[in-house]
């Protein structure tokens, strides 16, 4: 690996380890944020999915215009856009101003993470690849799970804004170095904007997790509930039908004739909203219901951390030698046993209950999170990166964000203070995501297939590429 792609790497780990950071970082706030801004816990679930939300439904057309404006340049008016949208955060007066700001925020990183894994994919080959894509996902576990140390230590220190003022300082310090480091490239043969797949995507996933998120509080029954869920239904067979029907659509539906690539978006999909998902409310029941403080919380749910990076770090190393659908399922079904056993936790369960769920399910998201990364990238040649990264990438937000709107319609209104009701709420999430994880386990058994894999050549040297 030259050094002109070390650099492209640490630019694109810095940048996605903040992206990432906004998904854990805020959960150990909430309280605060709740207490501070007068918003209830509905309102509370979109500061979080209102995030992922704005990402998924926008990371498709990030990857058009990264591959159409240059991805080089898309990433530096991302980076841009995020320190403006977190600044607005940090600034936010009222419940609705924080979740505006977290949806701008989200529609920069949309573009700023749609256009990061293609400059990985275009600076990087064969056994380079796999090892880069390895640092890659150790970034996201690692930040995944240092999140709510972080967020603890300057909530307790600073307050819950200065959360969203360290994202503005390392969404700054990375404009320069992405400046000088990386390279222009776009594909050839990209195509304008889908704006009516935008459309109909955003509309259609705002419904249904709008459902989801105020099932319990306005009924099940509710008509606007069951408008919300019929409006999600027929948007989104329309977004289907608009891509099928559009000549340069935002997700190129025949990528999904290809076994792994269908079986790495699954997959990428219950492991984001089943094994990341539960961890909003475990954190949730951490801090009230056990009365933990944000520090203790994020020091609690370290091991995650550790096991995730290290693994990560490890399976990018030894990717070649073992086969993508065997690292993919154990990963998994590690993820589903560790969320096994972080069952039966109570308001005074000492901290060593969580220990070997946490271990189990950070080696899960280790060893699960670059076995799918490079089989999403893998079936694709390098000019298509940026539609294979952004439907990947997708997938994964928008698992989260369903993940978190449906777990969280499992916690009957007021439970949360009252931690019976909150563990017994918390022991169902458990074990219906441990379920569907391990659902997806074997789908990625069933479709993973060496044989679907592009081979290219190794990238142009450095130092015969042009800038």
């Amino acid at each position: 690996m030259t050094g002109e792609r070390r650099w492209t790497l640490l630019v694109v780990c810095l940048a996605t380890g903040v992206l990432l950071l906004n998904v854990a970082a805020p959960n150990v706030a909430l309280p605060e944020i709740g207490r501070d801004l007068g918003a209830d816990l509905s309102m509370l679930q979109w500061v979080i999915s209102g995030y992922s939300l704005a990402l998924a439904a926008t990371l498709l057309t990030g990857g058009t215009l990264a591959d159409l404006l240059g991805r080089r340049r898309v990433f530096l008016g991302g980076l841009a856009g995020f320190a403006a949208a977190s600044a607005a955060c940090g600034l936010a007066p009222s419940p609705l101003a924080l979740v505006g700001g977290r949806a701008a925020q989200g529609l920069a990183a949309a573009v700023l993470l749609s256009s990061s894994l293609a400059l990985l994919a275009q600076d990087f080959a064969g056994a380079d690849r796999a090892r880069a894509l390895g640092v890659w996902a150790a970034t996201i576990a690692a930040a995944f799970a240092i999140g709510p140390l972080e967020g603890g230590l300057l909530t307790e220190a600073l307050g819950w804004r200065a959360i969203f003022a360290v994202d503005v300082a390392v969404a700054l310090s990375c404009l320069p170095l992405a400046t000088r480091h990386l390279r222009e490239s776009r594909d050839p043969n990209a195509s304008t904007v889908d704006w009516r797949g935008t459309a109909t995507l955003s509309a259609g996933l705002f419904l249904g997790v709008f459902a989801l998120a105020r099932g319990n509080v306005l009924g099940w029954g509710d008509g606007v509930i069951l408008a919300s869920l019929a409006g999600a239904a027929v948007l989104l067979a329309a977004f289907v039908a608009v891509e099928r029907r559009e000549r340069y659509p935002m997700l190129d539906l025949g990528l999904f004739a290809t076994p792994t690539f269908t079986g790495a978006s699954l997959a990428v999909l219950v492991m984001a909203g089943c094994s990341f998902g539960p961890f909003v409310y475990l954190t949730l029941f951490l801090l009230d219901a056990a009365g933990a403080s944000p520090t203790a919380v994020g020091l609690q749910l370290l091991p995650l951390s550790v096991a995730a990076f290290v693994v990560s770090v490890l399976g990018g190393r030894f990717a070649t030698r073992l086969p993508v659908r065997a690292g993919l399922s154990a990963g998994l079904l590690l993820c589903a046993a560790g969320l096994l056993a972080m069952r039966g936790l109570a308001a005074s369960s000492p901290w060593t209950h969580l220990l070997p769920g946490l271990l189990l399910t950070g080696a899960g998201l280790g060893l699960a999170n670059p076995a799918v990364t490079y089989a999403a990238l893998g079936v694709v040649p390098t000019t298509r990166s940026g539609m294979a990264s952004g439907i990947n990438n997708t997938f994964r937000q928008v698992g989260l964000a369903v993940g978190v709107a449906a777990l969280g319609s499992l916690l009957p209104v007021g439970a949360t203070g009252q931690a019976a009701a909150f563990a017994a709420a918390l022991d169902d999430m458990l074990v219906i995501s441990a379920a569907v994880v391990a659902a997806g386990a074997a789908v990625a058994l069933l479709l993973v297939r060496a044989r679907d894999f592009v081979t290219e050549p190794s990238p142009t040297p450095v130092a015969a590429r042009e800038r």
